[in-house]
């Protein structure tokens, strides 16, 4: 019983899946390609510091991997059909349901096929797509790999294009916001000197102090000529009373001088108004360098775009086969015999266990 079980449900599925591998299943070449995606990376040097403040990074997903997935994908599958006719390459076997292709096969089915004759791996640390085709000839092989390069390369591509012209837009954009900028902060520097009438208040304010300067000495210079004269003469001279007058006079200048100093009337600060001023002029020389900055930064997206940012990097060629080493029989009989005779033995087990306990 268990020998005959064993004959039955091991032994001979093994027997004809064998003389199906070695009598039926056609053989089958492989092509190899191995490429990666480069870019040129960007001089930031150009930038300046302001770009260094400004500039924000966003998250972009690896190049090699949008292709990765491209590769296994319906896209490249309709990309590649229409190129060298993937149902006709594979339904080239008289009879070989196992390996072949169906006959009434959608483009769900062939995708699904695809992804059993195309083999991609892709290496994260060096960027590298190692892909494995098989066909049931050397040449199908090989005309499949090179429809694969052709269709990567053309993503490539466009990834490229779509970059180049997202950096020149996004520029474009800065430019347009720092040239608002700019021309808000000449306006309200504009409305400032309409307001108080001045055109730089601290070159204004540097006259006023000089006058204010001049007076005072003026002022010194009079007190000790008439401390002179009271050393010899009384306080009714005619001489002490002119200087006395005079003295009078300069130092009601310098209290008018000093109310001038409250530029545009009274309740004007001159320290607000200062500070007012220099803020205005500070925000206008920040709009200006960003200005600057963002047409430095269009210049330099378009100078980018006129050349290739990112391009693939053939590696390995694809490759002509020169032997069949597929399908590879004498793993797949050892996978399948070892798969029956571990479904065998549990069967068993369990089978005797039910018996026994009865």
């Amino acid at each position: 019983m268990l020998r005959l079980s064993f004959l039955v449900c091991v032994a001979l599925p093994v027997l004809l899946w064998s003389a199906y591998l070695f009598g039926v299943a056609e053989d089958q070449y492989h092509s190899e390609l191995a490429f990666s995606i480069r870019s040129e990376e960007i001089a930031s040097a150009a930038a300046g510091i302001l770009g260094a403040i400004t500039q924000v990074s966003g998250g972009v997903a690896n190049d090699a991997e949008i292709v990765n997935e491209y590769i296994s994908s319906r896209a490249i599958v309709e990309e590649v059909d229409a190129e060298v006719d993937l149902a006709g390459i594979y339904r080239k076997p008289a009879f070989d349901p196992v390996f072949s292709l169906g006959g009434d096969s959608r483009i769900e089915d062939l995708t699904d096929f695809w992804n059993r004759v195309v083999h991609v791996s892709y290496e994260n640390r060096s960027g590298i797509i190692n892909i494995r085709t098989v066909a049931f000839t050397p040449e199908d092989a090989r005309r499949i790999n090179e429809a694969i390069l052709s269709s990567s390369n053309a993503l490539v591509n466009r990834l490229s294009e779509q970059a180049r012209q997202d950096a020149i837009r996004y520029a474009a954009i800065d430019l347009d916001e720092a040239e608002a900028n700019l021309r808000q902060q000449r306006q309200q520097l504009a409305d400032f000197r309409a307001q108080y009438h001045i055109v730089d208040p601290e070159a204004d304010v540097a006259g006023q102090l000089g006058v204010l300067t001049a007076l005072q000495s003026e002022l010194a210079q009079a007190l000790v000529e008439r401390d002179m004269l009271l050393t010899y003469v009384s306080e009714d001279d005619q001489r002490v009373v002119q200087a006395t007058r005079r003295i009078d006079a300069i130092t009601a200048r310098i209290a008018e001088e000093r109310t001038n100093l409250g530029i545009g009337g009274e309740g004007v600060n001159i320290a607000d108004v200062v500070g007012e001023y220099e803020g205005l002029r500070t925000d206008l020389e920040f709009a200006a360098a960003a200005y600057t900055q963002a047409l430095t930064n269009l210049a330099l997206a378009r100078a980018e775009g006129r050349r290739q940012a990112r391009y693939l990097a053939v590696h390995i060629p694809p490759t002509l086969a020169q032997e069949s080493l597929y399908p590879q029989r004498w793993l797949l009989i050892g996978l399948a015999g070892a798969f029956l005779a571990m479904a065998w033995g549990i069967a068993m087990i369990v089978y005797y266990n039910i018996r026994d306990s009865r």
